[in-house]
């Protein structure tokens, strides 16, 4: 006998064949009687954040971690436009979210109820797809598109907008195994012609290059990628998102590219004849200026899920739309098959030339000072975790030093905001993460504009019993945008100046947290050492850093890549 359920009966019923373990989210009056429904239960467990978008990069963080989908349950009105910030970091780094909003009754749609917003229309810039749901017959199918759409092809945010009048009606719950969409059916297997002509480009390289993003990370990739860039012998770099697709420690890997990327990565990226770019999308921060980008005649052969990523900012000689693993899987299958090898004496000195870049040590900095720099709180943090911390971080100056100087040897330990650059994306982050991966090492790093933008989460924190580790670099400035304002705006530092800031210390205490100040470059081992004994207790580790420090390499703003301001 069929039994009928009321809409947000219906709702958690669909997170629980979904497999939902978490979801984050605040409550409001559109979303009461799914709160009631997950009340009831005990499957899936909800995490109360104190600001809806803390809750959407909690589950980002959750899904970047754990290859599940995050999800995150938020209100009418205010509640979603509040994580629309979320929504939209989710989105540009290809993030797979499900958002459940709330919404005003059906008939009060477009009469400027209390606490509507157009949901579906404020949002569809910046999701994969959403929906309203106003036919509680479709409630169910529409939870099963969402989450296949949110984690198939090019994965990202699906926001699913439900009445309040819809949670209340009831209908017979039937929850389909698949769902097939007449409208989406992303490729997942490469062109057999165009990975063949790969092969054969590959092979004839002289001066190859790997140059690899999120999309490896994404579609769990990591250990294909290593296994054919090994084979081959050729260097490999990452974008900052695809940073732990290769590994760091590695002679083959030549470091983060783009703005703030590695001297020798660039100008092998640059002066390359072969590019073999895998999940990737060439944006503005990885090469710069594409004029000059393509001054340089190279072949190139393009590695991705997503057909409109390719040939978007750079025109591409051998485009390949298919899932990464797959593709990688016949690259390899046909390398293996073939006899010839690439150009042993070439590869060598293309290497040749890769080590005489190396060796400017583009990353040096002054390690004799008596003011912290930032980048050894960043190598202290990599040694005292022996490299197996999960790193989430804000956005800025910090989040460089944290790209380069934290060698991830695995994927998904690396989480930060890349697309949206997203203030306040560390600490909410960084809580997904910890519940993700209870048992992990967790280390936020920020800094103390950053920190400050979702600061309440330090109630979260406490309420979950969260360890997290915030490594605060504190320059007393936004770093990042006094950078450029020093650079490019003739050191007019308006309005850069952090210059009431609080006392970290106490208002971590105030949290029931532990708090720690360190002022002294001696002092950076010890206490990170000591934050990381205490197992139980989020610490936050203040660290009081030089003001004046910069980071380096950087690519001015459209600026080629071997246009590197290098000191």
């Amino acid at each position: 006998m069929s039994v009928e359920l009321t809409g947000a009966e219906i709702t958690i019923r669909c997170l629980q064949e979904e497999g939902v373990e978490c979801i984050f989210g605040y409550p409001g009056g559109a979303v009461l009687f799914i709160y009631d429904e997950l009340f009831k239960q005990d499957k899936v467990r909800h995490i109360l954040v104190r600001h809806e978008q803390a809750a959407v990069h909690a589950a980002d963080g959750y899904a970047r971690s754990s290859n599940k989908v995050g999800v995150a349950l938020v209100t009418s009105g205010p509640g979603v436009t509040n994580a629309v910030t979320g929504i939209a970091t989710a989105y540009m780094d290809s993030i797979p979210l499900v958002i459940i909003s709330g919404q005003v009754p059906t008939s009060a749609i477009g009469l400027d109820a209390f606490q509507e917003v157009d949901t579906v229309g404020i949002t569809r810039p910046c999701v994969k797809h959403n929906f309203l749901v106003s036919d509680i017959n479709e409630l169910a199918i529409t939870m099963k598109k969402a989450f296949y759409i949110a984690s198939t092809g090019r994965p990202g945010p699906v926001l699913v907008d439900i009445p309040k009048d819809v949670t209340q009606q009831k209908a017979v719950f039937d929850y389909p195994d698949k769902v097939s969409m007449r409208s989406y059916n992303p490729v997942v297997k490469g062109n057999a012609k165009q990975i063949k002509k790969a092969v054969d480009l590959i092979l004839s390289a002289k001066r190859p290059v790997v140059y690899t993003g999120g999309g490896v990370i994404l579609s769990d990739a990591a250990k294909l990628l290593t296994e054919l860039t090994k084979m081959l012998n050729y260097p490999c770099t990452n974008t900052l998102m695809g940073l732990g697709g290769f590994p760091a420690t590695d002679e083959q890997f030549i470091g983060m590219l783009g703005m703030h990327g590695t001297y020798e990565a660039n100008m092998a990226m640059q002066y390359c004849d072969v590019l073999i770019a895998v999940g990737a999308r060439f944006d503005d921060r990885v090469i710069g200026n594409p004029k000059h980008f393509s001054n340089e005649n190279r072949k190139i052969i393009h590695i991705d899920i997503d057909p409109s990523s390719i040939s978007k900012r750079v025109k591409v000689d051998i485009p390949i739309v298919g899932n990464v693993p797959d593709v990688l899987k016949e690259l390899i299958r046909l390398l293996k098959s073939v006899k010839e090898e690439p150009d042993q004496n070439a590869l060598r000195e293309w290497w040749n030339q890769i080590d005489l870049w190396r060796a400017r040590d583009c990353l040096k900095y002054d390690r004799a000072s008596s003011i912290i720099k930032p980048q050894m709180v960043v190598e202290k943090l990599y040694e005292v975790t022996k490299g197996d911390a999960f790193v989430t971080s804000d956005v800025g100056q910090h989040q460089m030093w944290a790209a380069q100087f934290y060698k991830f040897d695995k994927p998904r330990r690396w989480i930060n905001s890349g697309g949206l650059g997203t203030m306040g994306f560390g600490m909410p982050a960084a809580m997904g993460v910890q519940l993700a991966n209870p048992r992990a090492k967790v280390a936020c790093v920020t800094g103390e504009a950053s920190i400050q933008m979702c600061i309440q989460e330090l109630s979260t924190c406490k309420q979950y019993k969260l360890p997290l580790k915030i490594v605060n670099l504190n320059n007393r400035y936004m770093g990042m945008v006094r950078q450029w304002q020093e650079f490019f705006h003739g050191n007019r530092y308006s309005e850069s100046y952090m210059d009431a800031l609080p006392d970290f210390i106490k208002l971590a205490e105030s949290y029931g947290h532990v708090g720690m100040r360190i002022e002294r470059p001696e002092d950076i081992e010890g206490a990170l050492k000591e934050a990381f004994k205490l197992k139980d207790r989020l610490v936050f580790l203040d660290f009081l850093t030089d003001q004046t420090e910069n980071v380096f390499p950087m690519v001015p703003g459209g600026k080629g890549l071997s246009e590197m301001i290098l000191v």
